[in-house]
Formats: structure tokens, C-alpha cells, sequence
């Protein structure tokens, strides 16, 4: 008898130690991304012996981003897997990597990253929410169903932008381009019915929310990096025990840290994947392509002019990417003239 009194003491004072956290995200049940969250679930529950468990809400069913910081806030959810600039009215400088060509390419990004992730993590934190990683989505490229190869082309068109996303606003009023804000879910229709012709985004995602169907051209010019991270209310977090938010984090670190990895290699499959899809890449001339990165050069130092980024994390930001370039120019130097002493 006394036994089972101490195994039903040990299974209530468990029960009333366990946590669900609610998460929504709009990835649909069954892709990547959900395959690892889910795994990733069932390893936080196994080592925290139960205490701690994960209960998604997949497909958008609690709406789009925006939404999620609602019911965030009404203690409706305790977390979500949220897009780059979805946080910027709480932590404005959410929104450092997502200016307008900003990076040229990939290993720029990684480079970056290694250097500022860190900060940028614990300046979510700081505001009120914990995040285990970004997950990079690649460049979004500008994708339509006419041929656009000027500034003024595009500004000729029906380009579409998130609602409620201050940072894309910002962006596209530098280009002095009209958008038409629209959620996620209403971007498909709205590209087969003409609404909008023009959308932003990167190879991978306009082929898992089906928008490559609707599209024939992409300008090959990179125009901003976006990610996506999981975060979860610190509030919330902090009523886990110490030890199960260490498990926490380390386990979800990890996802990320593989998650990451595994879409730069998806990314460039679904640039080709595009090109089999009979999609043809144009390429602007060089006079439109400076012309692109004149006007993107403005978008930085005005957001910090009007305290939407801090000066000191965008000169930090600046000051990291020509490190890498220096270093970059220094190893292409060094390459030719081990080539060129080589052939003589």
C-alpha cells in the first residue's frame, strides 16, 4: 500500500510539473519542417521525462504571423514558428539581415552570421522572446509573369507585399513601388486572378506554396535574405524548470543548427527545379543592376536615422561584411598569383 501511495504521490506532483506549450506555424503537417519540430517535440519530452510538451497547430489554422503575436499575448499560444521581420515593432533590429541587398551571396551570409547570430538571439530575448536559431531561407528574388528587367518595370506592375510587414513597406516605398499588402494564404488566388503579377520571395518556398505555377520570370538579382525562426514567449518559458529549459534549448539549437543546413542545399535545388519548370532567369544589365543597389544602399542608414535600427549594430553589421570582402579579395589576389607564378 505504501508503495502505490508513492507512485501515485510521484505521478500527480508530476503532472502538476508538466508543461504544454502551444505553437502554431504555418508549415503544413507533414513537410521538413514539421518532420524535424515533431521529432524534435518528442525528444524534449523524453528527456524531460515528461514535463515539457510540445502541441502544434500546423497549416496557418490560428492565421498569419500577426495573428500569432495576438494570441501570444493573450496567453491563447506560447510560441510560433514566425517569419524574419515578424517581431520588428518589439525588436527592431529583427530586421538587420532582411535589408535590401544587403549580401551577395551565401558565403557572405554565413560569414555574418557566425559573427552576429549571438547577439541578435539574445536581443530577442531581451524583448521578451527566446529564439533557438534561424533557419535561412535563401534570397528572395522578384518573380513575375512578365518579362522585368528595370526599376521602372517593376514599378509598372502589381507587386505584392506581407501585411502588416513594416519592414517589406519600408523597402518597397525606397523603390517607390506601389505594393498591395495581402496574407500569405491569399497570395495563390490572388496571382490567378490578377490581382497582383509580382511577387518577392525565394525558390524554395514559391515551390511549396505552389506560387511557381503562376510565375514565367525571375530576375536573377538577390534582393533580400529571408529566415524563419521558432520562438517561444520568455514568460512562458521561464515557468519550465531550469534544467528542462537547458534541454530546451539544446535540443532545439540543434534542429535549427541542422534545419539551416539542410534548406541552403534544398535552395539551390529549387533555383534548378524553377529552370526545369520552363521559368527563365533574366539578367538586368549592369547599368540596372547598380541602379538597384544605389537606391538599397538608402534603405539602411535611413531606418537608422529614424531609430528603426541601432547605429551601432548597423555599422557592426557593415564593419563584418567588409571584413569578409577584404578577406575574400585577398584569397582570389593570392589564388591568381599562385596561378599566374605556376604557368611561368
Amino acid at each position: 500500500m505504501k508503495n502505490l501511495f508513492a507512485i501515485l504521490l510521484f505521478l500527480i506532483s508530476s503532472s502538476a510539473h508538466a508543461v504544454t506549450l502551444k505553437v502554431a506555424t504555418i508549415s503544413p503537417e507533414g513537410s521538413s519542417w514539421m518532420k524535424s519540430m515533431r521529432a524534435s517535440a518528442k525528444e524534449i519530452e523524453k528527456k524531460t521525462e515528461g514535463r515539457v510538451k510540445i502541441k502544434f497547430y500546423t497549416g496557418g489554422v490560428m492565421g498569419n504571423d500577426q495573428a500569432v503575436l495576438k494570441k501570444i499575448r493573450f496567453r491563447q499560444l506560447q510560441g510560433g514558428a514566425l517569419t524574419s521581420s515578424s517581431l520588428a515593432n518589439t525588436y527592431p533590429d529583427s530586421q538587420l539581415y532582411t535589408l535590401p541587398m544587403v549580401f551577395r551571396d551565401q558565403e557572405e551570409i554565413d560569414y555574418v552570421r557566425a559573427k552576429l547570430d549571438q547577439e541578435l538571439l539574445q536581443g530577442y530575448e531581451d524583448n521578451g522572446f527566446v529564439v533557438f536559431g534561424f533557419a535561412g531561407g535563401g534570397f528572395a528574388y522578384l518573380m513575375s509573369k512578365d518579362p522585368l528587367k528595370t526599376i521602372d518595370d517593376v514599378r509598372s506592375h502589381k507587386v505584392w507585399i506581407p501585411s502588416n510587414d513594416k519592414a517589406a513597406s519600408e523597402i518597397v516605398k525606397a523603390f517607390d513601388i506601389n505594393p498591395i499588402p495581402l496574407s500569405l494564404g491569399d497570395v495563390l488566388p490572388s496571382l490567378q486572378t490578377g490581382i497582383i503579377d509580382t511577387v518577392a520571395t525565394s525558390p524554395i518556398a514559391a515551390i511549396a506554396l505552389q506560387w511557381h505555377t503562376q510565375v514565367k520570370y525571375v530576375i536573377d538579382l538577390p534582393i533580400l535574405y529571408i529566415y524563419a525562426y521558432f520562438t517561444v514567449e520568455k514568460k512562458a518559458f521561464n515557468k519550465l524548470k531550469p534544467d528542462d529549459q537547458k534541454i530546451f534549448k539544446a535540443v532545439m539549437t540543434n534542429t535549427f543548427r541542422e534545419i539551416n543546413e539542410k534548406n541552403k542545399t534544398e535552395n539551390e535545388a529549387a533555383k534548378q527545379a524553377l529552370v526545369n519548370f520552363g521559368i527563365e532567369y533574366i539578367q538586368p544589365a549592369d547599368v540596372d543592376r547598380q541602379a538597384w543597389y544605389k537606391i538599397a544602399a538608402q534603405v539602411g542608414p535611413n531606418m537608422v536615422e529614424q531609430g528603426r535600427i541601432s547605429a551601432d549594430l548597423f555599422a557592426k553589421l557593415n564593419q563584418v561584411i567588409e571584413e569578409y570582402r577584404q578577406q575574400s579579395n585577398q584569397t582570389v589576389n593570392n589564388a591568381a598569383t599562385t596561378q599566374s607564378t605556376a604557368s611561368n
